[in-house]
């Protein structure tokens, strides 16, 4: 294979409690049936509240099973629960292992790598890092088995949270910390991928699109498929509040990125349909 096509979606938000997220994962149904990539991949937040609604895992999957190409999966904070931090307090969904099994069980894998156009890919689970479960040192032992034997190929790193903002040795934060990848296992993390030719991370959480490069590594976050945040004071800007996708075309020599929206998207803000609980607003 010369060239490698994929899509790469992410916060999607499903569940029956809010149909226009729905409708939004509708229109991007669509553009991935009339482009057909290789693969699609759904960097995580598959579901609006999977630890409190586990139905809403398999609703996500079955609205996946009805697309045209093959999909690999990544677990959000909102399928699983979230990262403790050095910084902030617990969240109120700490991730857990019945949280992941559950995952699991609906969508099969929580890590994958897979080679392809002179590439390998590697898809990580965010989320347990930091958490102390048995499964997040399984995950750092398997991965470096997987960078062991990358034979220098370049590496395309994906995961739900943004590693950073801008650099490895950002400040962690109270007021941002569960945006990116806590610490020390981000430290951990980097340190591994400092030994490999990494090009690319690409991400989603953050319910924002933004693009840049930090020595060599650039990093996408691709925008939800579902709604945007859009008060600053809610949520500070760091990119391009907008919903969206990411388009992707991998050659031996390269890659390419392609910023995409999908017809009839709907840039919908999740204060506008939730009450101060987080639930459906009452009509």
């Amino acid at each position: 294979m010369t060239a490698f096509r994929l899509i790469q979606i992410t916060d999607c938000h499903l569940s029956p409690r809010f149909p226009q997220f729905t409708e939004n994962f509708q229109r991007v149904s669509d553009y991935i049936s009339a482009a057909r990539p290789d693969l699609v991949i759904n960097t995580g937040d598959l579901a609006f509240d999977g630890p409190g609604h586990p139905d809403e895992l398999a609703f996500a999957r079955s609205l996946h099973d009805a697309l045209p190409v093959a999909c690999r999966y990544l677990p959000g904070n909102h399928d699983i629960g979230d990262n403790p931090t050095r910084v902030a307090p617990p969240p109120a969904d700490l991730v857990s292992e019945p949280n992941r099994q559950a995952f699991l069980a609906a969508f099969g894998h929580d890590r994958w790598r897979f080679d392809a156009a002179g590439w390998s890919f590697v898809g990580l689970n965010s989320l347990i890092m930091n958490s102390g479960l048995a499964c997040e040192d399984e995950q750092f032992d398997w991965l470096a088995e997987q960078l062991s034997s990358l034979g220098g190929r370049p590496l395309a790193l994906f995961v739900h949270k943004p590693l950073y903002q801008n650099a490895p040795d950002d400040p962690e934060l109270a007021a941002t910390s569960i945006r990116f990848t806590p610490m020390p296992a981000r430290a951990r993390l980097t340190e591994m991928l400092g030994h490999v030719d990494l090009r690319l991370v690409a991400c989603g959480h953050v319910h924002q699109r933004r693009d840049y490069t930090w020595r060599n590594i650039r990093h996408i976050w691709s925008p939800s498929s579902s709604f945007v945040i859009r008060s600053d004071e809610r949520q500070s800007l760091v990119g391009v509040k907008e919903v969206g996708l990411v388009e992707y075309r991998f050659q031996p020599d390269g890659f390419e990125v392609r910023h995409s929206r999908a017809p009839g998207q709907n840039d919908i803000d999740l204060f506008e349909l939730i009450d101060e609980n987080g639930e459906p607003r009452t009509p």
